[in-house]
């Protein structure tokens, strides 16, 4: 029941509980119980709205960060991490194979304003060695919803 509720919400996280009881087969109160048992555990932390900023007069530059760090001893990523997420700018951070260490998902106003970010804050930091930063400039979809496309009607039309 627990991966069948997290998969709806996740779809959906505004699906009423009386809703997700019936596609389970379950009660409303089984549902809320399990819900607020996975919220206590940190299993679901958070419910986030998905929004097309570019349909709105307040846009937002996001970018992506490549950063090479040196891990310090005995404290490994995790520390660099916790360091990175705390800024205000920093929507997401991710712990990365391949060439770099992490990739560090920030917002702004400008793309100035995320240079200064980079200059300011985040190459300084004493485990960083290198950054690399790129720039959305166009999103198609985003946590699994299409953005910007509009519904298109396939139905034949008929006239007498």
């Amino acid at each position: 029941m627990r991966e069948k509720i997290l998969s709806l919400l996740e779809k959906n996280s505004r699906i009423d509980i009386k809703d997700v009881a019936v596609m389970l087969g379950v009660s409303e109160v089984e549902v809320a119980n399990e819900i607020a048992t996975m919220e206590k555990e940190n299993i679901i932390c958070g419910y986030n709205t998905i929004i097309d900023w570019s349909k709105t007069g307040d846009e937002k530059v996001i970018a992506l960060i490549e950063v090479k760090v040196t891990p310090q001893r005995g404290l490994g990523f995790d520390k660099i991490a916790e360091r990175l997420y705390q800024y205000n700018e920093v929507t997401s951070v991710y712990l990365m194979s391949g060439g770099f260490d992490f990739t560090v998902i920030i917002e702004d106003k400008t793309m100035k304003a995320v240079a200064q970010f980079v200059a300011d804050k985040l190459s300084p930091l004493e485990t960083v060695l290198s950054t690399s930063t790129h720039f959305v400039l166009k999103k198609y979809k985003d946590y699994g919803t299409v953005l910007g496309s509009t519904h298109k009607d396939e139905r034949i039309l008929i006239t007498p």
